[in-house]
């Protein structure tokens, strides 16, 4: 899609720094233009009007100006604010977590409606549900999926048998799980458990309203974690700078003998 010299769009802030002395350069991703770098010009500035409408995590409708450097935003306007994703520690992990999986996987301006959408979906799920693990592993195999990248859970990458209700292995390198004959002294091949692999193909091939009334215990949630941050890892060659915030927050509270409902699942 072209852009005009002056151009509309929604778009989910991913994040920001600051540039000069009162600017601030913003990730966003929109539905018609994908990922884009815009300059909020004064954004810093007490009297700025634009300063509460560009805070990570917002969903905002933007007026912008093509530029040499960077695109400027003229306006802004907040069309879902998701207070509860600044406002509870375990939630801005999450999305953060989620922002930054975007912003990795994201192409620059390249337009994908359906990740826009699911990335939408995301942010108000994580606002309002309370099994907050959940949200993200179905949003991680989802973003999988739609960057082209989506594990293989039913036929062995390898000899293409059918999986077995067995455990089986999970290999990123192969993409996805593996039957016990392939992956049993494959360097890289991690156990799978049946009952984790039910809930991948259930999480992959159902909706949300449907996903969402499972109910899994702390074991099985923290299964799932490592087993699909594993493929995103090696997928992007790197590890993700929220996760180590998660793991951090995860830690001091279970030092403390406190966790968070839904998260404490999550562990």
């Amino acid at each position: 899609m072209s852009k005009e010299r002056l151009y509309r769009t929604e778009a989910i802030v991913l994040k920001r720094s600051d540039v000069g002395e009162a600017d601030r350069l913003l990730t966003v991703y929109t539905p018609g233009w994908g990922k884009l770098r815009l300059l909020a010009k004064g954004v810093r500035k007490i009297a700025s009007r634009k300063a509460g409408h560009v805070e990570l995590f917002l969903h905002t409708e933007f007026q912008v100006a093509q530029g040499h450097t960077w695109d400027i935003v003229t306006q802004a306007e907040t069309l879902h604010a998701f207070r509860a994703l600044r406002e509870d520690l375990w939630r801005t992990g999450y999305a953060s977590y989620c922002a930054e999986l975007l912003d990795r996987f994201a192409e620059e301006e390249e337009e994908n409606r359906a990740l826009f959408d699911l990335a939408l979906a995301a942010l108000e799920r994580l606002d309002q549900e309370s099994d907050l693990a959940l949200v993200v592993r179905y949003f991680e195999l989802h973003l999988l999926a739609l960057a082209g990248y989506q594990p293989e859970l039913f036929h062995c990458p390898v000899c293409r048998s059918p999986l077995q209700p067995v455990v089986n292995y999970w290999a990123p390198a192969e993409g996805g799980a593996l039957c016990p004959r392939d992956g049993e002294a494959r360097a890289g091949a991690e156990p799978l458990s049946l009952n984790a692999l039910k809930v991948l193909r259930f999480l992959q091939t159902r909706d949300w309203e449907t996903c969402r009334r499972l109910s899994l215990s702390k074991g099985l949630h923290a299964e799932l974690e490592v087993t699909v941050q594993r493929t995103i890892v090696y997928v992007l060659e790197r590890n993700l700078k929220s996760v180590a915030f998660l793991h951090t927050l995860r830690r001091q509270l279970a030092a403390l003998g406190n966790g968070y409902p839904g998260a404490a699942k999550a562990a």
